[in-house]
């Protein structure tokens, strides 16, 4: 990246786990995280949208932290940095705000070290510093992802055919990833472990053949995390029972939570977020759609920056 260059790294948010397929189903959403950087000589991160205004502005910062053992990985030093950041995707709800900034921060290293990564090298990245490629392989690729990680590599099946509406209920109150995944069991039988893996199989095998109904069937019927946090998110029954009859198909908790997701058929988001509405005044309803192109990266000159023009 050459000094004057600006680079712009669009990454959408994602929902993981879709219920049953727990750490291994994510779902590119339309809501973004924006980074617009150029080098300095120094780093400074300034924030457009309020709610990232808790984060620090220094070399400190998550994303220039990821970008630094990015670079640092391959045997570069990352240069100063100044960047804007905004972003839509609400934070600690479960909605990917955490995976977004560790595919903008390797793709910001990527930028300004001229790194050259392939894609499987983001994903492999972005998925170890996750520790699952559902939110980090949504974000980075798009669409549906379904994908497991082990020690020796990352599998990841990307699918952009699958068209639906997705609204997303959001409370107030936030829910870190650490306090959900504590009251989730150590251990199981083997005999549980191939009930909750048939459940989640099916789901996969009827939102690939349109089977929408037995999809959702599905998704209500998780056994990996739902049962266990329903505790913690109380409205996330409520909206089991009371989605089918607005028009989704689907219900699950979002992540970790507390954002509870409902999917529907195309053209039925409307009629469901109004419904929601009126059973949940105190929470924000999102119609949303999935994002299919994943994190973009554009760069512009200084000559096209002057005239507000993209490379």
């Amino acid at each position: 990246m050459s000094e004057g260059e600006m680079v712009v790294i669009k990454v959408p948010g994602s929902t993981a786990n879709l219920g049953p397929g727990f750490d291994s189903i994510g779902l590119a959403l339309n809501l973004y995280l924006t980074l617009e950087a150029e080098k300095a000589d120094h780093f400074e991160m300034i924030p457009i949208s309020e709610p990232l205004s808790i984060y620090p502005s220094d070399e400190s910062n998550f994303i220039f932290q990821v970008a630094m053992n990015t670079a640092k990985k391959y045997g570069r030093e990352l240069t100063g940095c100044k960047a804007r950041i905004s972003s839509d995707i609400p934070l600690t709800r479960g909605l990917g705000s955490s995976a977004a900034a560790i595919v903008a921060g390797i793709e910001l290293a990527d930028v300004l070290c001229d790194l050259q990564l392939t894609q499987y090298e983001k994903l492999e990245l972005s998925s170890r510093m996750e520790g699952h490629p559902d939110n980090a392989g949504a974000s980075l690729l798009g669409g549906l992802v379904i994908g497991c990680l082990s020690k020796e590599e990352v599998s990841v099946q990307n699918i952009k055919s699958i068209e639906l509406d997705v609204i997303a209920v959001v409370p107030k109150e936030e829910l870190l990833t650490k306090e959900s995944r504590g009251v989730l069991p150590s251990e199981w039988s083997f005999r549980e472990a191939v009930q909750a893996g048939a459940v989640g199989n099916v789901m996969v095998a009827a939102l690939l053949s349109g089977n929408f109904a037995l999809a959702g069937k599905m998704m209500s019927g998780d056994l990996f995390h739902h049962p266990y946090r329903k505790k913690m998110v109380p409205h996330l029954e409520v909206i089991e029972k009371a989605a089918p009859g607005l028009g989704a198909f689907g219900v699950a908790l979002s992540g970790a939570g507390p954002a509870v997701l409902c999917l529907a058929e195309t053209g039925c988001a409307p009629a469901v977020a109004e419904g929601l509405k009126r059973l949940l005044p105190d929470m924000e309803i999102l119609p949303l759609e999935i994002d299919q192109g994943g994190c973009t990266v554009l760069k512009k000159s200084p000559a096209e920056l002057e005239a507000g023009q993209f490379v």
